[in-house]
């Protein structure tokens, strides 16, 4: 997927969005939609229609499939992207789209604006495009479900990461600001601030340390681990203070490997500290240290994030030996 080109999207008429849904939503049940379900879905002639799917495929929006069985269309990324665009922008939520200002395995992250001139950021999810493209070959991602596709896992992925955003942030975390969400696409604050990745020197290493530490204890408290926390998922602002980012991976304190998460997050800063700043401290958490305060996970579930969600969920969150075996 290159880069989000937003351009087409205005020149887009009502039937382009119809056939664009109507592809989503077959979607649901096939890998490749036909053009007759497509036409039928959008309540649409085979003939307009397949002008429609034609201009589609050009723009790169959809992508035409053929095989021994089956022929028609599939959503791509950029597809995808406009459905959600055109969603945030009829919600009033984004007026403008900036330049991208991020791009990692799972997510790109974009600058946009409102109608105000308000920036915020927003995080399209691409669970698919790298570490998820081997994801049948890993293991078995359908399960019960046939509708399980880097579709289904984005919007799964977004979800999830607004959700916990929004609880976390109401609980005075240092998270950003969540605004809004659609299908795979997050719209939250917009740091002030560079990633930890990115800070060569700092004054205070030891404070900076504790902080990190407490935030995780703060965060295992609440019932809650973030599972992939690095120097990638932090944002240091000018008097070094943190902000944590990225966290749709957060699994539950619950969770069968839960310890083996904590202290992997716990390693991930300890030797972050040694190789970037030089600096060690004899002192850091361990998971038989927790005293559960409150379960933020449980909170989160009865708000939205379903049972039939969570059993889903075990798919970008596998157990220990899955785990390794799938970053191998």
């Amino acid at each position: 997927m290159g880069k989000l080109n937003v351009v087409v999207l205005r020149y887009l008429s009502r039937d382009d969005f119809r056939v664009l849904t109507a592809v989503e939503m077959g979607m649901k049940n096939h890998e490749i939609v036909p053009t007759s379900l497509i036409s039928s879905i959008a309540s649409l002639r085979h003939g307009g229609c397949h002008k429609v799917l034609r201009e589609l495929v050009k723009h790169k929006l959809l992508a035409y499939e053929r095989t021994k069985t089956v022929q028609g269309y599939r959503l791509n990324f950029g597809g995808y992207d406009y459905l959600a665009l055109k969603t945030l922008s009829s919600r009033d939520v984004i007026l403008s789209v900036g330049n991208q200002m991020g791009v990692g395995k799972e997510s790109d992250i974009y600058i946009v604006a409102n109608a105000e001139g308000e920036q915020f950021a927003l995080k399209l999810h691409r669970l698919g495009r790298t570490s998820f493209r081997n994801l049948k070959n890993k293991r078995d991602y359908h399960q019960h479900r046939h509708k399980m596709s880097w579709l289904y896992l984005s919007r799964l992925s977004a979800m999830k990461e607004y959700a916990y955003m929004k609880a976390l942030y109401d609980r005075g975390f240092p998270v950003p600001k969540p605004v809004d969400y659609n299908r795979h696409a997050v719209v939250m604050e917009l740091i002030n601030g560079y990633p930890m990745c990115q800070v060569r020197e700092i004054e205070d290493p030891a404070s900076l340390y504790s902080e990190i530490m407490e935030l995780i204890v703060k965060l295992a408290s609440h019932g809650l681990i973030h599972g992939d926390f690095n120097e990638f998922n932090l944002m240091l602002d000018d008097s070094d203070h943190i902000t944590m980012i990225d966290f749709p991976q957060m699994v539950s304190t619950s969770h069968p490997n839960a310890e083996w998460y904590f202290d992997r997050d716990v390693k991930c800063v300890r030797d972050f500290f040694i190789k970037r700043f030089n600096y060690e401290s004899e002192l850091y958490p361990t998971f038989k240290d927790i005293r559960k305060a409150c379960s933020l996970d449980v909170e989160v579930s009865a708000s939205g994030y379903t049972k039939e969600l969570q059993q889903d969920d075990q798919l970008l969150h596998p157990l220990k030996n899955s785990v390794e075996s799938f970053m191998e």
